[in-house]
């Protein structure tokens, strides 16, 4: 993983760093695995607004991504590593020896040639996925479970991971790239090894245009709007708009917006860092 930053050419270019994409070894995606992706601007059915600051964007097709690793006992070998413009992390395609391709979310470390597997019998080495139960303790997973045959909710952003921590009957401690310590069943499935593309946190933007291509509009500040409009807004002058709080009213900066009675709280052993 490497990241470059361009020479100061232009203004928008100044500040720019972007990734080196070395770990990338195609810019061809499989044809099989496309499917359309349509955009919606933040509109619901009826047309109407119900998500600000969406919009625009460069047009993309979406890579069917296997997350629930599935196909148990059968080698694939990775074919190669691509970008996926759906999501932070790279993403590798797999021939299985059947000849199915799927696409999976990449670890760091996996290579071209590399074998792969799921399932119990499987050994705990990168890019292979194991039920937590067949996981040795301390180990650095991804691509998480959070519910048997789900498919992998926890853990996918680039250069996310957590850590097994603990085994009890039917569940399992997990720390999470939060901070927050929870338990999961046992039954779930998790690949080994951290998401791939670690310096995606490096990268600067440098300038406004390219939020736009990612489907970003331009976001009023709170401070500059009516008192009408925004909890922020109003005052004589430029005034700093008092306590930070959404929209809705509801406090920012620190204010635990969870259930109290929310039933997965039995779970949580370890609520997320603030």
């Amino acid at each position: 993983m490497s990241v470059r930053k361009l020479k100061p050419i232009t203004p928008g270019q100044r500040f720019r760093v972007v990734n080196g994409f070395d770990a990338i070894t195609t810019d061809k995606p499989e044809k099989s695995l496309l499917a359309p992706l349509k955009k919606s601007g933040g509109r619901n059915s009826q047309g109407k607004m119900t998500m600000r600051q969406k919009g625009g964007g460069h047009k993309r097709r979406y890579r069917v991504v296997d997350f629930k690793r599935d196909k148990q006992g059968v080698v694939a070998t990775v074919e190669s590593i691509q970008y996926d413009p759906n999501r932070t992390a790279f993403i590798a395609l797999v021939e299985y020896t059947d000849g199915e391709k799927r696409y999976v979310v990449a670890q760091n470390g996996l290579e071209v040639g590399q074998k792969i597997s799921s399932g119990e019998s499987a050994s705990p080495e990168i890019g292979n996925a194991l039920p937590l139960s067949a996981i040795p303790l301390g180990t650095i997973i991804s691509c998480i479970e959070l519910r048997p045959g789900q498919g992998a909710v926890m853990a996918r952003s680039a250069g996310t991971f957590a850590q097994l921590m603990a085994k009890d009957g039917k569940f399992v401690t997990v720390k999470l790239p939060s901070g927050e310590t929870r338990l999961v069943l046992a039954g779930c499935m998790a690949t080994i090894g951290a998401v791939s593309n670690s310096d995606h946190q490096l990268l600067v933007s440098g300038k406004a245009g390219r939020s736009r291509w990612l489907g970003r509009r331009p976001r009023t500040r709170p401070v500059a709007m009516n008192p009408v409009d925004h909890p922020m807004g109003g005052g004589e002058g430029r005034a700093s708009g008092g306590h930070p709080r959404s929209r809705n009213g509801i406090p920012a900066k620190g204010f635990r917006t969870r259930s109290k009675t929310k039933d997965t709280n039995r779970y949580i052993l370890e609520r997320r860092k603030k």
